[in-house]
């Protein structure tokens, strides 16, 4: 029985002794998240370009990663070739090399099936990433006009889109 105090004052002792380590994000993580849409936008993928500052690709080089679709969310999968994201995907960039980098991403014409424009490619604008001040997570989501329809862009953001300004449906008043 006296083993037993001494063993519980021992890790009591240890626990007030040494406070847990405040949990911080760790700025070589990145969790990228492109929400769902309408079945047809959602199939269509979109690639990741990772540059440095000089504008060097290093898609490849700076950061490896995984994904998960978010309705199987314990499931990781290793990209085969390429780093896109199709509709409910979440890509997780890990030891992403320290330094700022801009992220893109692009729909070649070829590959926008059954949206397709043979005149050019789907363009998201330029997110920075700095891992002195990284963020999170980022959305991935399609561009659309005032009217509501798709229009052949990609916008990155650390904020996650409005959909339901076009996707919700209209309430009726309750009399």
């Amino acid at each position: 029985m006296k083993r037993l105090a001494v063993f519980l004052a021992a890790i009591f002792f240890s626990l007030s002794a040494f406070p847990q380590a405040e949990v911080k994000h760790n700025p070589w993580e990145l969790i990228i998240y492109r929400p769902e849409n309408s079945q047809k936008i959602n199939e269509v993928r979109c690639w990741l370009k990772i540059e440095d500052m000089n504008g060097n690709d290093v898609t490849y080089t700076a950061a490896r990663a995984t994904y998960e679709w978010v309705s199987i969310p314990d499931r990781v999968n290793q990209y085969e070739k390429t780093y896109y994201l199709t509709g409910g995907m979440a890509m997780h960039l890990h030891n992403i090399k320290p330094g700022k980098y801009k992220f893109t991403f692009t729909t070649p014409a070829d590959k926008q099936y059954p949206f397709p424009n043979e005149n050019r490619e789907w363009k998201s604008n330029e997110f920075i990433y700095n891992t002195e001040n990284p963020a999170k997570v980022i959305f991935v989501y399609p561009t659309v006009g005032e009217s509501g329809f798709y229009n052949g862009g990609w916008i990155i953001s650390g904020y996650a889109p409005e959909f339901f300004k076009f996707t919700k449906p209209v309430e009726k008043a309750v009399e």
